[in-house]
């Protein structure tokens, strides 16, 4: 236990953290997604939900300022915005600087851009589309 991190930050996400560079990527994914087929890198964080995974990765991880959608999130089949969406852009959004947006990348387009990822977590969340990719910047 660390002063300062939150407890849902284990030792193993927070080494890999640490370890990316900018402009590697995290893919924050549900409980459904094929991270150990997509990823080399994973650390599993099953007991909680995409939003607050999200939330405690991003006290810590800064977004990437020279791209325009350091945030993804997996586009839907038909296009809406379901609310674990929703929630997760409510988390990242303070973290955008001006003129950055969360984009959407469609299905089978997400999988092949995580499967270039640095790293992908796991999360328990149970919700269809939670896949989320964030962008890593500079200090």
């Amino acid at each position: 236990m660390l002063k300062g991190i939150n407890p849902l930050i284990g030792p193993d996400l927070l080494r890999a953290l640490a370890a990316m560079g900018h402009g590697d990527e995290l893919v924050i994914a549900d409980r459904n997604f094929p991270s150990h087929r997509v990823g080399t890198r994973v650390v599993e964080l099953r007991g909680h939900d995409a939003p607050t995974v999200a939330a405690a990765i991003l006290e810590l991880l800064p977004l990437d300022r020279a791209v325009e959608q350091p945030v993804l999130r997996m586009g839907t089949a038909d296009g809406d915005t379901p609310p674990v969406h929703a929630e997760v852009i409510a988390v990242a959004t303070p973290e955008l600087a001006d003129g950055q947006s969360v984009g959407e990348v469609e299905r089978f387009a997400f999988y092949e851009r995580a499967a270039g990822a640095y790293l992908v977590v796991v999360t328990g969340e149970d919700r269809p589309y939670g896949d989320f990719i964030l962008c890593k910047g500079v200090l």
